[in-house]
């Protein structure tokens, strides 16, 4: 558990903190703000980001007003101990002009992660006339056979060189193998594990 006192901040200004904000699902850079002992207690005591406002010289909990908290899921400290890394979930736009983030990096950054968490909540309510929740009811093999009509279409179309439909298919192909991943009980995070070990 990260203390306020293990960080270096004699060489930050004010004292302060730097805080980074990162979208825990999509790894989307959100924000960059600051803390003080303060603010670093309060985030850390109550599981939402707070931030010391050095324009107001007072706490803010970012959310307070518009309900968009950053829920925190971990937090990170640097290689040199004065900057802080925390990977949130987001409650709504985090940006006070509505956007996702406070940096104008492309809004479908990080989107692969965002559908797998909405293929997740599908399985967890399995809304009514949703076509997700038609392949979940409908089972493993029916989820597979879809992934292998995906696979084949995308592999037609790289045979055939065109580019544009073979972006199609492999998207469709790339969304059932999300569903059927979600199915198994597995998740983007085991692949890359897995990817990472051969890669070693």
């Amino acid at each position: 558990m990260l203390k306020f006192d293990d960080f270096k901040l004699d060489k930050c200004a004010d004292g302060l903190l730097p805080v980074i904000v990162q979208d825990a699902v999509t790894l989307k850079v959100l924000m960059l703000g600051y803390m003080n002992r303060e603010a670093f207690d309060k985030s850390m005591a109550e599981g939402r980001v707070t931030f010391f406002s050095r324009t107001r010289n007072t706490l803010w909990t970012k959310g307070e007003t518009s309900g968009h908290y950053l829920n925190i899921v971990s937090v990170y400290a640097d290689c040199d101990s004065d900057t802080l890394l925390v990977k949130a979930n987001p409650i709504g736009p985090t940006c006070h002009r509505g956007t996702t983030s406070c940096f104008d990096t492309p809004e479908d950054e990080g989107f692969i992660r965002r559908l797998q968490s909405v293929v997740q909540q599908r399985h967890r309510d399995m809304p009514e006339g949703s076509y997700t929740t038609k392949l979940f009811i409908k089972g493993v093999k029916k989820i597979a056979q879809k992934v292998g009509e995906e696979a084949v279409e995308s592999v037609v179309e790289a045979v055939d060189g065109n580019r544009d439909r073979f972006i199609y298919e492999a998207s469709d192909m790339i969304y059932h193998l999300l569903v059927l991943m979600e199915q198994m009980g597995c998740s983007i995070e085991d692949m890359e594990r897995e990817l990472a070990l051969r890669h070693r």
